[in-house]
């Protein structure tokens, strides 16, 4: 396969990105528990995170990054290590660069200035507010509005379910303008932000609503040109969907782990576990759909990396899509083989059942994703609908 020069089937530099990440990890081990159950950002894993340099990863090396471009495939390893052992330090390194990729890619030279170098430092929190109350997976249907207002803008209406909301620094922000989508940066202290707690989820993560009241912006906070903005999300999407998928995996290898080596030391019926039929099958069945989840992913990240994102992003959708959905069915295995062990709230196993559960919704659920891949297919074949 194009790229792939070893054994795990990664280039040496993304292997060498690995181990700098699982020393991160170990660091972040002890308080891993903590953190996960944190609804707003944890300070000891934002500092560790800091000092890496891991977060530089997010932001091109112009501003303070760490390479000359955002590397899906460098996001993509990262996150398949942090989320072996934290949720929270996968969600607080790749919101840095879900929140700014706009910004990168298409904000004004004082925007990049400004906003870029604190971000890859972690000294500014990202935030990206696209969804709505009424409107998820259909943002052409958002309502959320910027109008002119003397030499200045005026933004209006609420987003919802927003990662990073009451920690940001900064939103980079989708909303209409006239017939088009405009991406407009909004400071996290600007007059009329109101930030709204919500009740805790499934696996705790740093969220909220946002309403926008009548907050005034200079026209030079438009990101990228007037009305474009829905390319730039899309470019987005492509880079950090994969990304999804990298954790995803990440997941589910930590989630097999805690299944073998519980099968392996528990004897049943006079033998271990892992020889008893039933427990074979499950863990030849992971560890199978474990490798073709990791193969997809790191596949489209590379497209990613070597294309314009956003032609690659039925790839992307692919490896979310496969690897949230491997993952799921992976863990509830997992939790299966290990019975009443697998149960026990904030054993690792727990955890990770828990984190895996949203990774099929957020960022393109499962349902969407499988319109949006069969319709791409459809249109490279050159037979299908074009709306």
């Amino acid at each position: 396969m194009n790229g792939l020069t070893d054994a795990m089937g990664l280039p040496p530099e993304y292997v060498e990105l690995q181990e700098r990440t699982r020393e991160l990890t170990r660091r972040c081990e002890p308080f891993a528990v903590e953190a996960d159950r944190l609804s707003t950002l944890h300070p000891e894993t934002r500092a560790a995170l800091a000092e890496s340099g891991l977060a530089a990863l997010t932001v091109p090396a112009a501003h303070g990054g760490e390479r000359e471009k955002v590397d899906p495939l460098a996001v993509c390893v990262v996150r398949e290590v942090m989320m072996e052992t934290s949720a929270h330090l996968d969600e607080t390194f790749v919101m840095q660069g879900i929140g700014s990729y706009a910004i990168s890619t298409h904000g004004s030279p004082e925007q990049q200035q400004e906003w870029l170098p604190r971000v890859a430092s972690l000294e500014a929190i990202a935030a990206l507010a696209l969804t709505e109350p009424d409107t998820g997976s259909d943002l052409r249907n958002i309502t959320t509005a910027i109008e002119p207002d003397g030499d200045g803008l005026v933004l209006n209406g609420q987003k919802a379910f927003i990662s990073n909301a009451n920690a940001a620094d900064f939103f980079t922000v989708m909303a209409r303008e006239g017939d088009g989508y405009t991406l407009v940066l909004v400071p996290g202290d600007a007059e009329g932000i109101v930030v709204k707690p919500l009740d805790e989820l499934i696996a705790p993560h740093v969220i909220a609503d946002v309403d926008f009241e009548n907050v005034r912006l200079p026209a030079s906070a438009r990101v990228g040109e007037p009305k474009k903005g829905f390319a730039s999300v899309l470019s987005t999407l492509g880079v950090f969907r994969a990304s999804v998928a990298g954790g995803a995996v990440g997941l589910a290898n930590a989630a097999l782990e805690e299944a073998v080596r519980h099968a392996t030391t528990r004897e049943q019926f006079g033998k271990p576990l892992a020889r008893l039929g039933a427990v074979e099958q499950m863990l030849a069945e992971s560890w199978a759909e474990l490798e073709m989840a990791r193969l997809l992913t790191y596949r489209a990240a590379m497209l990613a990396r070597d294309n314009e994102p956003r032609q690659t992003l039925a790839h992307s959708s692919m490896a979310k899509l496969a690897a949230t959905e491997i993952a799921g069915r992976i863990v509830d295995r997992s939790v299966q083989i290990m019975g009443r062990f697998g149960l026990i709230r904030d054993s690792k196993v727990e955890r990770l059942y828990r984190a895996a559960r949203p990774m099929r919704i957020y960022e393109g659920a499962s349902e969407v994703l499988r319109g949006s891949i069969s319709k791409a297919l459809c249109e490279s074949r050159g037979d299908g609908p074009r709306d």
